[in-house]
């Protein structure tokens, strides 16, 4: 639905921002010379090249200047600001391993100023502008809705809210329908030529499943008038939060969005897992491993780790690893910890409320069976007897298992007698697989490292 306006926004955007960011770095530059410290003009030329590079890299990974961001000023204002975050930080990188880049901080925080400053009144400029030129030019594509359905109400929702349309409303009445339940195109005709009469370039379309038929019609119709017709299929009446794919020549129906099925979104959660599992192996559990190893020895015999078969991606089985909490006993596959549970030794109390007994799982991360947050696994066991009673059990396993989760850093950990506390676990895991992003597996890491140093009420 891009306009010629908006396709020249788009460009007119990105040129005036790669334009800011030089007019602050050399602003930056020559208040370092006149008031700061002395930038050597060969340097200032190599790294000026190194600056840009980032912000386009920065831009690209928060798609500032593609299409959906534009529809929205606060999907581009979300995107600036991250923006101007990352390359922040990348930019700090660069010039603290760099040997010939000596900037002095004041040249920093003059170029960072200036940047802030002149996007915020960047931003304001472009909105107020874009708002004045839409009320005053008409430049947007005025389109309306035929039929008033529950799912035409929901699709005018949407327009609304795009600044690339101008949603005009509903036509006046909705599609006539005869008593045998057959189109009457005399209504659907008067309403597309007075559409046509006012203005509207485009007529959206809700159109029940069950009315289909009525599409030949409808196009043939919309052609006599000159005006475009695009349908909605109005699947309002599913519980089941649907979207649309292309296969080919086919359109494929999904029951769910997920995040996690695109390439894109995999290769960062697989890079973020790699990264904090390696770090955690090779800062902590390189000198954690061998003082636990010792006092678990020392507290009851028996190996260091405890693995045990779970339920992973696709309700494949793995052996999941964890420093041996408790002493050896027959019911380790069948029987949850819970308070008070005397199988369970001091050290292993200890590592069970400050969760270091979860960290061998970080090589299982490493090795690709799991990821840093994720549904918790459950046992073989408890995966058959949950998945008879609970409602979407399996859908969980869609995913990766975590170390944590969404669930976990919402008071739903440890046993889980109650079916009802289960039912909640389910829920959160489904909600995270729907709406996963970067950022939200951050923030439940953040949460985590928060829960535990706190302490947490079901760690036992």
């Amino acid at each position: 639905m891009e306009t010629r306006y908006f396709y020249l926004l788009r460009f007119t955007l990105a040129w005036t921002d790669l334009v800011l960011v030089n007019v602050c770095f050399f602003l930056a530059y020559y208040l370092s010379n006149k008031y700061g410290v002395h930038i050597d003009k060969h340097i200032y030329s190599h790294t000026v090249i190194i600056c840009n590079l980032i912000w386009i890299i920065c831009t690209g990974i928060f798609k500032l200047y593609a299409e959906p961001t534009m529809h929205k000023p606060e999907y581009i204002y979300r995107a600036t600001w991250k923006s101007i975050a990352l390359h922040t930080i990348l930019f700090i990188a660069y010039l603290f391993f760099s040997s010939s880049a000596d900037f002095s901080k004041y040249f920093f925080i003059s170029f960072y100023v200036l940047l802030t400053l002149s996007f915020l009144l960047s931003r304001f400029t472009g909105t107020a502008l874009q708002a004045l030129i839409n009320k005053n030019f008409g430049i947007r594509k005025a389109v309306a809705i035929l039929d008033m359905n529950q799912g035409g109400m929901r699709l005018a929702k949407y327009l609304e809210q795009q600044s690339s349309l101008n949603f005009v409303g509903f036509l006046d009445e909705g599609i006539s329908v005869s008593e045998r339940g057959e189109l009457v195109m005399t209504s659907a005709a008067k309403q597309l030529t007075a559409a046509v009469n006012s203005g509207v370039e485009e007529v959206f379309v809700s159109i029940d499943t069950n009315r289909m038929n009525d599409v030949t019609d409808l196009i043939r119709e919309g052609e006599k008038q000159c005006v475009r017709l695009k349908f909605v299929p109005d699947l309002t009446f599913l519980e089941a939060n649907f979207r649309f794919d292309r296969m080919g020549n086919f359109t494929v129906l999904c029951a769910r969005t997920e995040p996690l099925e695109s390439i894109e979104n995999r290769f960062k959660k697989r890079l973020f897992d790699i990264l904090v599992s390696s770090a955690v192996i090779v800062f902590i559990l390189s000198w954690l491993y061998p003082i636990l190893a010792i006092i678990i020895k020392l507290q009851s015999p028996g190996p260091v780790l405890f693995k045990q078969l779970r339920s992973g991606r696709d309700n494949k089985p793995f052996w999941c690893y964890k420093f041996r909490s408790m002493s050896m006993n027959p019911d380790s596959d069948k029987r949850q910890a819970g308070p008070n549970d005397d199988r369970i030794s001091p050290i292993g109390r200890f590592m069970r409320r400050t969760n270091l007994d979860e960290f061998p799982q970080f090589f299982c991360v490493l090795m690709g069976h799991m990821s840093v947050i994720g549904p918790r696994p459950h046992m073989l066991t408890h995966t058959e007897q949950y998945s008879k009673i609970i409602d979407k059990y399996m859908v969980r396993h869609f995913l990766k298992p975590g170390i944590s989760g969404l669930a976990q850093v919402n008071g739903y950990r440890g046993e889980t007698k109650d079916p009802g506390l289960m039912e909640k676990r389910v829920e959160h895991d489904i909600w995270y697989m729907e709406n996963w992003s970067l950022m939200l597996d951050l923030r439940i890491v953040f949460l985590t490292i928060v829960n535990t140093l706190r302490g947490e009420e079901n760690a036992w």
